[in-house]
């Protein structure tokens, strides 16, 4: 299972790499969705909340690629992830696969570093001696 988590934090990291800084030097130019989905993002655009969100992923992607820090990048990763998720899911369905894609490299990663985070999925909280 190492292994496979391994090979799923290096193509996370490069994943998250690659569209974080396509955000900001757009590299890889996209053609903006229509609809609703379009007007969500131009919003997002406008107000600069997308370079908040391409920073948390070319930062989270860094960690994971070298291998420091990896359960922070998980967590940091998580609320992307899910806002990707349900952007493709609700929107536009046309990213979904790669979103879906994403979300399965994710959950790779946690198993391998889910202890990191075993206080968090305690249901009472231990009284201090």
């Amino acid at each position: 299972m190492r292994t496979a988590s391994l090979i799923a934090q290096y193509l996370a990291g490069v994943t998250f790499l690659v569209m974080g800084l396509n955000g900001f030097l757009n590299f890889i130019p996209l053609p903006p969705p229509g609809g609703i989905a379009g007007q969500f993002l131009g919003a997002l655009y406008v107000s600069h909340y997308l370079w908040v969100i391409f920073a948390f992923q070319v930062i989270a992607a860094v960690l994971l690629l070298v291998n420091r820090y990896v359960p922070l990048a998980v967590a940091v990763l998580a609320p992307v992830i899910v806002n990707i998720l349900s952007f493709h899911a609700l929107m536009a369905a046309g990213g979904l696969p790669l979103a879906l894609f994403v979300a399965v490299l994710w959950a790779l990663i946690f198993v391998d570093v889910r202890p990191a985070f075993t206080g968090l999925f305690q249901s009472r909280l231990q009284p201090r001696a």
